[in-house]
């Protein structure tokens, strides 16, 4: 049987303890410790240090018992995979491009598990997605939460399924064409079932982030640290097959040392992809607006395939909602990042430059933020946009999407400009149907005082914008969670279906036209005119036109000469020598000869 491993540098004895039985574990250089199980069958086990109380195993595989369990053995190459001829998503070419649709397993169906996902999948081919994003499916305190509170990254959240589930779930997204990008979390651990100090230095006391105490990535003992990290990353690609991460909040990795863990991580996967014949990828969710995130680590950036970029989500959101309160200042113009700006000339700038503080002031920061992108050099594709994700809904007070605020022609815009801009565009789970459900903030901790923390927390946050304490979900109560889980039924019913097939046809137009699929920055551009309320933006030959005023109206294109209308919202759109006659909030793609 393979040995049970455990790094616990300081320690004078560790035990493996199995039932009732207390195995002494025989020391190995570098502070690990092993003990081979007798046998080849599954045992469940705690590790002891120094007859301290028994604990999981840092490296936990599967936890069948909850993060205060012991930890059970797993097999990883016992799994009968199908997916043999399977070359990476879009036939080997990668993720970059592709469209990405962000789930939350546990309310993207009402069991909430990996195997009942499995039955939505031809829904997202029907869709056009290429790459199925995960939310994190690590082990954490509770059977409901969003999953960044994890404490246990090797293992898979047990009311998900454990890892045997996720391994079908992967092997059954690849039978159909779609690739998987895994959300992990490395910047910090969550608070119910946190016990890597009981083995080692896994935590810095000198830096913190907003969630807790920063892992270890540059101080005394972090080398281990560091491979704890890397390890747990080259774990999915190669044992799970996973084919993209995405890395939680890149900007809260405090790391001084010469290689930046990131460039590491980067090299290492670059590394098992040449091993592994297919294309592995790594995309940031990065607070920096630094160029640098996705340059090569040989120029000596960190190497990241792809970011996410919420400078576009922003402006989209302005420009529809109105909204400018906190962070969306800026994005509204005429504030010290733009004093001469608009909303829609913000957008432009998003659309067309990635970033609006790519050295501007940031009012919201305090500072001069950001640093611009090289529009010759950077294609889009490094880049994912998108009109909602987990964070920019479930961090509203209210968990609203944005469809409860704005009118379906206006979800039609937002969606039409990020589906087809030269970014990797994202859709989270609902929005294509313009689903009515929310997706709140929700947890399910044992601990009254913690449980009591995040209902004050919460509330107190919310009360600085105006927000009454009752009308802030209380994330603890079951019914927060319930109510967040989607409704399928509603994809085949008036007000619903509509936006579905919206978006089935604005994912077959980026298909068919070469000058969608392209990630060139300098081929877009935007025409606006605000008093009138249009946008346009040109990519290629392919022209997105934007009526964002509530009347009917006529856009000007007099350089073009129009082929054909590819998809619209509303009613089918006047064509003439004038331009396109759309109707209040409506949107047209048409292609020019």
């Amino acid at each position: 049987m393979t040995p049970i491993r455990v790094w616990a540098p300081e320690a004078r004895q560790v035990e493996c303890v199995v039932g009732a039985d207390h195995h002494r574990m025989t020391s190995e250089p570098g502070g690990w410790w092993s003990w081979t199980p007798a046998g080849d069958g599954r045992i469940d086990y705690l590790l002891s240090v120094d007859g301290g109380d028994p604990v999981p195993d840092p490296r936990s595989a599967w936890l069948p018992r909850g993060v205060h369990g012991p930890s059970r053995t797993f097999d990883a190459t016992a799994f009968d995979w199908t997916d043999d001829d399977w070359r990476g998503p879009r036939e080997g070419r990668g993720t970059l491009g592709a469209v990405f649709y962000e789930l939350h397993v546990g309310t993207f169906t009402r069991p909430g598990t990996l195997v009942s996902a499995i039955g939505h999948l031809d829904h997202l081919v029907d869709l056009g997605v290429d790459v199925v994003e995960l939310m994190p499916v690590a082990a954490f305190g509770g059977s409901h939460g969003w999953g960044y509170d994890g404490v246990q990254p090797y293992a898979v959240h047990q009311a998900y399924g454990g890892p045997l589930a996720f391994q079908v779930f992967v092997d059954a997204c690849h039978a159909r064409g779609l690739g998987v990008c895994l959300d992990v979390v490395y910047n910090h651990v969550g608070p119910v079932g946190n016990y890597l100090p009981t083995f080692g230095p896994y935590f810095t006391e000198g830096d913190a982030t907003p969630w807790g105490a920063a892992v270890n990535l540059d101080g005394p003992g972090s080398s281990e640290v560091r491979r704890w990290v890397v390890d747990n990353a080259l774990r999915w690609f190669r044992d799970f097959h996973v084919d993209a991460l995405r890395l939680d909040a890149v900007h809260a990795l405090h790391d001084e040392s010469p290689i930046h863990i990131l460039a590491e991580l980067s090299d290492e996967t670059a590394a098992l992809a040449e091993q592994l014949g297919r294309p592995l990828d790594l995309i940031a969710e990065s607070d920096l607006n630094d160029p640098s995130m996705v340059s090569p680590t040989a120029a000596g950036g960190r190497g990241m395939t792809a970011q996410w970029d919420d400078d576009i989500h922003h402006a989209l959101h302005v420009t529809l909602t109105g909204e400018r309160q906190g962070y969306y200042a800026d994005f509204a113009g005429g504030t010290e990042a733009w004093p001469e700006g608009t909303p829609l000339r913000v957008l432009a700038k998003t659309l067309t430059e990635a970033f609006l503080h790519d050295g501007r002031p940031s009012t919201f920061r305090g500072k001069v933020w950001g640093a611009p992108v090289d529009r010759e050099t950077v294609s889009g594709h490094r880049f994912l946009a998108y009109l909602q994700n987990h964070d920019q809904v479930g961090n509203r007070a209210a968990g609203d999407r944005i469809n409860e605020t704005i009118s379906p022609g206006q979800q039609a815009i937002g969606a039409a400009l990020y589906l087809l801009s030269p970014y990797t565009p994202m859709i989270f789970m609902g929005e294509e149907w313009r689903a009515s459900t929310p997706f709140q903030f929700f947890t399910s901790f044992d601990d009254q005082w913690l449980a009591d923390a995040v209902r004050k927390g919460r509330r107190e946050e919310f009360a600085a914008y105006g927000w009454a304490a009752e009308d802030v979900p209380d994330p603890q109560d079951p019914a927060t969670w319930s109510g967040s889980v989607l409704n399928w039924a509603e994809r085949g019913t008036p007000g619903h279906t509509e936006m579905l097939e919206f978006y089935r046809e604005l994912t077959k137009t980026r298909r068919r036209e070469p000058d969608l699929a392209a990630g060139d920055l300098l081929a877009t551009t935007v025409e606006l005119d605000e008093t009138a309320g249009w946008v346009v933006m040109h990519r290629g030959r392919v022209h997105v036109v934007c009526n964002l005023g509530p009347r009917s109206r006529t856009v000007p294109l007099p350089d073009l000469v129009v082929d054909r209308v590819l998809v619209s919202w509303g009613r089918a759109p006047i064509v003439d020598e004038h331009g396109v006659q759309l109707d209040g909030h409506d949107v047209a793609v048409i292609r020019s000869v």
